[in-house]
Protein backbone atom coordinates (compact mmCIF):
# COMPACT_ATOMS: atom_id res chain seq x y z
CA UNK A 1 0.00 0.00 0.00
CA UNK A 2 2.32 3.01 -1.30
CA UNK A 3 -0.52 5.49 -0.56
CA UNK A 4 -0.26 7.12 3.06
CA UNK A 5 -3.81 8.17 4.56
CA UNK A 6 -3.67 11.96 5.51
CA UNK A 7 -5.72 12.25 8.71
CA UNK A 8 -7.16 15.37 10.81
CA UNK A 9 -7.99 15.04 14.52
CA UNK A 10 -11.12 17.50 14.92
CA UNK A 11 -10.71 17.76 19.10
CA UNK A 12 -8.09 17.01 20.83
CA UNK A 13 -8.89 16.13 24.09
CA UNK A 14 -9.24 12.93 26.50
CA UNK A 15 -10.96 10.65 23.94
CA UNK A 16 -8.45 11.49 20.96
CA UNK A 17 -5.22 11.54 23.94
CA UNK A 18 -6.64 8.13 24.80
CA UNK A 19 -7.64 6.14 21.56
CA UNK A 20 -7.62 8.15 18.65
CA UNK A 21 -3.95 9.49 18.09
CA UNK A 22 -1.98 6.43 19.36
CA UNK A 23 -3.44 3.86 18.08
CA UNK A 24 -3.09 5.84 14.54
CA UNK A 25 0.12 6.40 14.59
CA UNK A 26 1.15 2.67 15.38
CA UNK A 27 -0.05 2.59 11.39
CA UNK A 28 2.76 2.61 8.84
CA UNK A 29 -0.03 3.57 6.28
CA UNK A 30 -1.40 7.34 7.84
CA UNK A 31 -0.18 10.40 8.45
CA UNK A 32 -1.17 12.33 10.93
CA UNK A 33 -1.09 16.25 9.38
CA UNK A 34 -3.73 18.18 10.94
CA UNK A 35 -4.78 18.87 14.45
CA UNK A 36 -8.06 21.14 15.49
CA UNK A 37 -9.15 22.83 19.09
CA UNK A 38 -11.30 25.33 20.27
CA UNK A 39 -8.69 25.52 23.22
CA UNK A 40 -5.83 25.73 20.54
CA UNK A 41 -3.06 24.86 23.19
CA UNK A 42 -4.14 21.37 22.81
CA UNK A 43 -4.07 20.91 19.04
CA UNK A 44 -0.69 22.41 19.62
CA UNK A 45 0.86 19.91 21.82
CA UNK A 46 -1.30 17.23 19.61
CA UNK A 47 0.81 18.20 16.77
CA UNK A 48 3.88 18.16 18.47
CA UNK A 49 3.68 14.45 20.12
CA UNK A 50 1.74 12.50 17.05
CA UNK A 51 1.96 15.38 14.04
CA UNK A 52 3.45 14.48 10.71
CA UNK A 53 6.72 16.76 9.50
CA UNK A 54 4.52 20.37 8.60
CA UNK A 55 1.47 18.87 10.71
CA UNK A 56 -0.65 22.30 10.81
CA UNK A 57 -3.08 23.71 13.85
CA UNK A 58 -6.42 25.07 13.86
CA UNK A 59 -8.84 26.61 15.94
CA UNK A 60 -11.39 26.49 13.65
CA UNK A 61 -12.81 22.92 12.17
CA UNK A 62 -13.96 24.69 9.05
CA UNK A 63 -10.89 26.12 8.50
CA UNK A 64 -8.95 22.67 8.38
CA UNK A 65 -11.67 20.96 6.32
CA UNK A 66 -10.50 23.35 3.41
CA UNK A 67 -7.62 21.75 3.39
CA UNK A 68 -8.27 19.19 -0.23
CA UNK A 69 -5.52 16.95 0.98
CA UNK A 70 -6.86 15.52 3.75
CA UNK A 71 -8.36 12.06 3.25
CA UNK A 72 -9.62 11.58 6.51
CA UNK A 73 -10.96 13.34 9.79
CA UNK A 74 -11.49 11.66 13.35
CA UNK A 75 -14.39 13.37 15.23
CA UNK A 76 -13.31 13.40 19.09
CA UNK A 77 -15.62 16.70 20.28
CA UNK A 78 -18.52 16.82 22.60
CA UNK A 79 -21.98 14.94 21.65
CA UNK A 80 -23.80 18.32 20.83
CA UNK A 81 -21.08 18.90 17.69
CA UNK A 82 -21.05 15.43 16.68
CA UNK A 83 -23.13 15.83 13.48
CA UNK A 84 -22.59 19.07 12.65
CA UNK A 85 -18.77 18.52 12.46
CA UNK A 86 -19.31 14.84 11.00
CA UNK A 87 -21.70 16.43 7.77
CA UNK A 88 -19.33 19.17 7.18
CA UNK A 89 -16.41 17.01 6.86
CA UNK A 90 -18.63 14.64 4.95
CA UNK A 91 -19.42 17.00 2.43
CA UNK A 92 -15.42 18.20 1.90
CA UNK A 93 -14.88 14.50 0.80
CA UNK A 94 -13.55 13.30 3.52
CA UNK A 95 -14.07 10.25 5.40
CA UNK A 96 -15.09 10.29 9.13
CA UNK A 97 -14.56 8.47 12.57
CA UNK A 98 -17.05 9.98 14.68
CA UNK A 99 -16.60 9.08 18.23
CA UNK A 100 -19.65 7.66 19.82
CA UNK A 101 -22.43 7.95 20.68
CA UNK A 102 -23.22 8.68 16.89
CA UNK A 103 -24.95 12.25 17.65
CA UNK A 104 -26.69 13.76 20.58
CA UNK A 105 -29.95 13.18 18.93
CA UNK A 106 -31.57 10.56 16.59
CA UNK A 107 -32.60 12.88 14.15
CA UNK A 108 -28.75 14.53 14.03
CA UNK A 109 -27.76 10.57 13.48
CA UNK A 110 -30.20 10.12 10.83
CA UNK A 111 -28.48 13.55 9.06
CA UNK A 112 -25.32 12.24 9.45
CA UNK A 113 -25.81 9.13 7.62
CA UNK A 114 -27.59 10.74 5.07
CA UNK A 115 -24.50 12.93 4.48
CA UNK A 116 -22.73 9.85 4.12
CA UNK A 117 -25.11 8.43 1.55
CA UNK A 118 -24.77 11.57 -0.71
CA UNK A 119 -20.93 12.01 -0.55
CA UNK A 120 -20.69 8.26 -0.69
CA UNK A 121 -17.55 8.71 1.52
CA UNK A 122 -17.14 6.22 4.76
CA UNK A 123 -18.74 7.10 8.18
CA UNK A 124 -18.00 4.78 11.10
CA UNK A 125 -18.57 5.37 14.92
CA UNK A 126 -16.08 4.80 17.66
CA UNK A 127 -17.51 1.47 19.19
CA UNK A 128 -13.88 0.46 20.31
CA UNK A 129 -15.84 -2.27 22.95
CA UNK A 130 -16.40 -4.32 19.55
CA UNK A 131 -13.25 -5.24 19.13
CA UNK A 132 -11.70 -6.64 22.58
CA UNK A 133 -10.98 -10.24 22.27
CA UNK A 134 -13.73 -11.49 24.56
CA UNK A 135 -16.15 -9.53 22.10
CA UNK A 136 -14.35 -10.76 18.97
CA UNK A 137 -14.80 -13.97 20.40
CA UNK A 138 -18.16 -14.06 21.46
CA UNK A 139 -19.40 -12.69 17.90
CA UNK A 140 -17.89 -15.88 16.49
CA UNK A 141 -20.10 -18.01 18.34
CA UNK A 142 -22.87 -16.27 18.12
CA UNK A 143 -22.31 -16.12 14.29
CA UNK A 144 -21.76 -20.15 14.27
CA UNK A 145 -25.33 -21.12 15.62
CA UNK A 146 -23.81 -22.60 18.86
CA UNK A 147 -26.19 -20.26 21.32
CA UNK A 148 -29.28 -21.35 18.69
CA UNK A 149 -31.72 -18.31 18.29
CA UNK A 150 -31.02 -15.13 20.72
CA UNK A 151 -34.47 -14.09 22.22
CA UNK A 152 -32.78 -12.80 25.48
CA UNK A 153 -29.94 -10.26 26.40
CA UNK A 154 -28.51 -7.81 29.23
CA UNK A 155 -26.37 -4.67 27.82
CA UNK A 156 -24.78 -3.65 31.69
CA UNK A 157 -23.39 -0.77 32.02
CA UNK A 158 -23.08 -0.28 35.27
CA UNK A 159 -21.03 1.69 37.67
CA UNK A 160 -20.95 1.52 41.00
CA UNK A 161 -19.74 5.22 42.26
CA UNK A 162 -17.58 6.60 39.11
CA UNK A 163 -19.38 9.83 37.69
CA UNK A 164 -16.79 11.27 35.67
CA UNK A 165 -16.72 14.66 36.69
CA UNK A 166 -14.43 16.66 34.40
CA UNK A 167 -14.83 17.57 30.78
CA UNK A 168 -18.75 18.56 30.11
CA UNK A 169 -19.57 15.06 30.86
CA UNK A 170 -22.51 16.24 33.35
CA UNK A 171 -23.82 19.05 30.91
CA UNK A 172 -26.71 17.90 29.28
CA UNK A 173 -26.98 20.58 26.97
CA UNK A 174 -23.54 19.42 25.39
CA UNK A 175 -23.93 15.45 26.62
CA UNK A 176 -28.16 14.57 25.65
CA UNK A 177 -27.62 12.91 28.77
CA UNK A 178 -25.49 10.88 31.46
CA UNK A 179 -24.20 7.07 31.74
CA UNK A 180 -27.27 5.87 29.04
CA UNK A 181 -25.86 8.08 26.39
CA UNK A 182 -21.84 7.60 27.34
CA UNK A 183 -21.59 3.83 28.85
CA UNK A 184 -24.90 2.82 28.15
CA UNK A 185 -24.50 3.53 24.52
CA UNK A 186 -21.79 0.74 24.28
CA UNK A 187 -23.20 -2.09 25.78
CA UNK A 188 -26.02 -1.30 23.64
CA UNK A 189 -23.99 -1.35 20.95
CA UNK A 190 -22.76 -5.32 21.71
CA UNK A 191 -25.41 -6.73 22.36
CA UNK A 192 -27.74 -5.61 18.99
CA UNK A 193 -24.40 -6.37 17.26
CA UNK A 194 -23.94 -10.04 18.65
CA UNK A 195 -27.61 -10.90 17.97
CA UNK A 196 -27.37 -8.84 14.72
CA UNK A 197 -30.49 -7.25 15.16
CA UNK A 198 -31.38 -3.64 14.14
CA UNK A 199 -35.09 -3.37 14.64
CA UNK A 200 -36.99 -2.38 17.39
CA UNK A 201 -40.29 -2.27 18.03
CA UNK A 202 -41.26 -0.26 21.30
CA UNK A 203 -38.99 0.67 24.26
CA UNK A 204 -39.60 1.23 28.01
CA UNK A 205 -37.23 3.42 29.97
CA UNK A 206 -36.76 5.02 33.15
CA UNK A 207 -33.84 7.49 33.95
CA UNK A 208 -33.39 8.32 37.50
CA UNK A 209 -31.74 11.43 39.47
CA UNK A 210 -31.68 9.84 43.01
CA UNK A 211 -27.61 10.16 44.11
CA UNK A 212 -26.57 13.31 41.62
CA UNK A 213 -27.87 15.41 44.21
CA UNK A 214 -26.14 14.67 47.10
CA UNK A 215 -22.74 16.82 48.51
CA UNK A 216 -19.20 15.53 48.79
CA UNK A 217 -20.18 12.18 48.05
CA UNK A 218 -18.07 9.18 47.43
CA UNK A 219 -16.76 8.83 44.24
CA UNK A 220 -13.62 7.54 41.75
CA UNK A 221 -13.10 10.87 41.01
CA UNK A 222 -13.41 12.96 43.87
CA UNK A 223 -16.99 14.79 44.72
CA UNK A 224 -19.11 16.24 41.92
CA UNK A 225 -20.88 19.48 41.88
CA UNK A 226 -24.37 18.96 42.30
CA UNK A 227 -25.56 21.98 41.06
CA UNK A 228 -23.77 20.97 37.82
CA UNK A 229 -25.12 17.55 37.63
CA UNK A 230 -27.56 17.77 35.40
CA UNK A 231 -27.53 14.23 33.34
CA UNK A 232 -29.29 11.02 35.05
CA UNK A 233 -27.08 9.14 37.69
CA UNK A 234 -28.70 6.12 36.28
CA UNK A 235 -30.95 5.06 32.83
CA UNK A 236 -32.69 1.64 32.52
CA UNK A 237 -34.66 0.39 29.55
CA UNK A 238 -36.62 -2.57 27.95
CA UNK A 239 -36.27 -2.77 24.64
CA UNK A 240 -38.58 -5.57 22.69
CA UNK A 241 -37.73 -6.58 18.88
CA UNK A 242 -39.94 -7.23 16.14
CA UNK A 243 -39.44 -10.86 15.89
CA UNK A 244 -39.93 -10.87 20.00
CA UNK A 245 -36.80 -11.01 21.58
CA UNK A 246 -36.21 -8.76 24.42
CA UNK A 247 -33.04 -6.66 25.46
CA UNK A 248 -32.53 -4.92 28.79
CA UNK A 249 -30.52 -2.08 29.35
CA UNK A 250 -29.00 -0.91 32.58
CA UNK A 251 -26.94 2.12 32.81
CA UNK A 252 -25.33 3.79 36.25
CA UNK A 253 -22.57 6.18 36.84
CA UNK A 254 -23.74 6.27 40.70
CA UNK A 255 -25.73 3.03 41.61
CA UNK A 256 -25.90 1.60 45.46
CA UNK A 257 -24.85 -1.96 43.54
CA UNK A 258 -22.02 -4.22 44.14
CA UNK A 259 -22.98 -5.98 40.60
CA UNK A 260 -20.60 -4.05 38.48
CA UNK A 261 -20.12 -4.69 34.79
CA UNK A 262 -19.14 -2.23 32.28
CA UNK A 263 -19.46 -2.62 28.31
CA UNK A 264 -20.51 -6.35 29.03
CA UNK A 265 -23.75 -8.63 27.69
CA UNK A 266 -25.28 -11.72 29.12
CA UNK A 267 -26.78 -13.82 25.84
CA UNK A 268 -29.99 -16.29 26.52
CA UNK A 269 -30.43 -18.51 23.21
CA UNK A 270 -32.77 -21.85 22.70
CA UNK A 271 -29.26 -23.73 22.29
CA UNK A 272 -27.41 -21.90 25.07
CA UNK A 273 -26.17 -18.94 27.01
CA UNK A 274 -23.60 -16.81 27.19
CA UNK A 275 -21.84 -13.74 29.55
CA UNK A 276 -19.27 -11.71 30.16
CA UNK A 277 -17.23 -11.78 33.37
CA UNK A 278 -13.79 -10.08 33.67
CA UNK A 279 -11.34 -11.29 30.78
CA UNK A 280 -13.38 -14.71 30.28
CA UNK A 281 -16.84 -15.86 28.79
CA UNK A 282 -18.92 -17.78 30.41
CA UNK A 283 -21.46 -20.22 28.72
CA UNK A 284 -24.04 -22.54 29.81
CA UNK A 285 -26.32 -24.79 28.59
CA UNK A 286 -27.80 -28.53 28.25
CA UNK A 287 -25.71 -31.67 26.88
CA UNK A 288 -26.93 -35.18 27.08
CA UNK A 289 -29.54 -34.44 29.30
CA UNK A 290 -27.30 -32.64 31.92
CA UNK A 291 -26.78 -29.10 32.38
CA UNK A 292 -23.11 -27.31 31.93
CA UNK A 293 -21.21 -24.45 32.00
CA UNK A 294 -17.45 -23.48 30.86
CA UNK A 295 -15.23 -20.70 31.18
CA UNK A 296 -13.13 -19.78 28.25
CA UNK A 297 -10.02 -17.61 29.73
CA UNK A 298 -8.91 -14.89 27.27
CA UNK A 299 -6.17 -13.50 29.22
CA UNK A 300 -3.51 -15.34 27.92
CA UNK A 301 -1.97 -13.02 26.01
CA UNK A 302 -4.80 -11.78 23.73
CA UNK A 303 -6.07 -12.99 20.38
CA UNK A 304 -3.80 -13.53 17.53
CA UNK A 305 -5.68 -11.66 14.62
CA UNK A 306 -3.21 -11.37 12.16
CA UNK A 307 -0.03 -12.75 11.62
CA UNK A 308 0.47 -13.80 15.28
CA UNK A 309 0.36 -10.31 16.71
CA UNK A 310 -1.88 -9.27 18.85
CA UNK A 311 -3.57 -5.78 19.17
CA UNK A 312 -5.76 -3.93 21.95
CA UNK A 313 -8.83 -3.29 21.22
CA UNK A 314 -8.22 0.34 20.34
CA UNK A 315 -5.39 -0.62 17.96
CA UNK A 316 -7.40 -3.08 15.93
CA UNK A 317 -10.10 -0.83 15.47
CA UNK A 318 -7.78 1.66 14.12
CA UNK A 319 -6.26 -0.96 12.02
CA UNK A 320 -9.55 -2.04 10.60
CA UNK A 321 -11.13 1.31 9.76
CA UNK A 322 -8.02 2.48 7.85
CA UNK A 323 -7.94 -0.63 6.25
CA UNK A 324 -11.98 -0.81 4.94
CA UNK A 325 -11.00 2.87 3.26
CA UNK A 326 -7.62 1.81 1.64
CA UNK A 327 -9.79 -1.48 0.62
CA UNK A 328 -13.08 0.10 0.00
CA UNK A 329 -14.47 -2.15 1.91
CA UNK A 330 -17.31 -1.99 4.82
CA UNK A 331 -16.47 -0.73 7.90
CA UNK A 332 -16.95 -2.68 10.60
CA UNK A 333 -18.95 -0.76 12.54
CA UNK A 334 -21.86 0.53 10.66
CA UNK A 335 -23.48 3.99 10.70
CA UNK A 336 -26.96 2.29 10.16
CA UNK A 337 -26.08 0.31 13.24
CA UNK A 338 -24.80 3.12 15.18
CA UNK A 339 -28.43 5.07 14.22
CA UNK A 340 -30.26 2.76 15.62
CA UNK A 341 -28.42 2.83 19.03
CA UNK A 342 -29.12 6.01 19.04
CA UNK A 343 -32.44 5.87 18.30
CA UNK A 344 -32.95 3.73 21.32
CA UNK A 345 -31.45 5.67 23.77
CA UNK A 346 -33.36 8.66 22.91
CA UNK A 347 -36.53 6.73 23.10
CA UNK A 348 -35.34 5.59 26.68
CA UNK A 349 -35.39 9.17 27.61
CA UNK A 350 -38.69 10.02 26.16
CA UNK A 351 -40.31 7.13 27.65
CA UNK A 352 -38.69 8.10 31.09
CA UNK A 353 -39.77 11.25 30.60
CA UNK A 354 -43.44 10.64 29.34
CA UNK A 355 -44.16 7.45 31.31
CA UNK A 356 -44.97 5.98 27.98
CA UNK A 357 -43.92 3.27 25.72
CA UNK A 358 -42.24 4.46 22.48
CA UNK A 359 -43.36 2.64 19.64
CA UNK A 360 -41.49 2.19 16.60
CA UNK A 361 -43.12 2.63 13.14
Amino acid sequence: MSKKLKIAIIGCGGIANGKHMPSLSKLDNIELVAFCDIIVEKAQAAAEKYGAEGAKVYEDYKELLQDKSIDVVHVCTPNDSHAEISIAALESDKHVMCEKPMAKTAADARRMLEAAKRSGKKLTIGYNNRFRNDSQHLKKVCESGDLGEIYFAKAHAIRRRAVPTWGVFLDEEKQGGGPLIDIGTHALDLALWMVDNYKPKVVLGTSYHKLSQRENAANAWGPWDPKKFTVEDSAFGMITMENGATIILESSWALNTLDVKEAKVTLCGTEGGADMENNSLRFNGEEHSRLYSREVNLKSGGVAFYSGKTESDADLEARLWIEAILNDTDPVVLPEQALVVSEILEAIYESSRTGKAVYFS
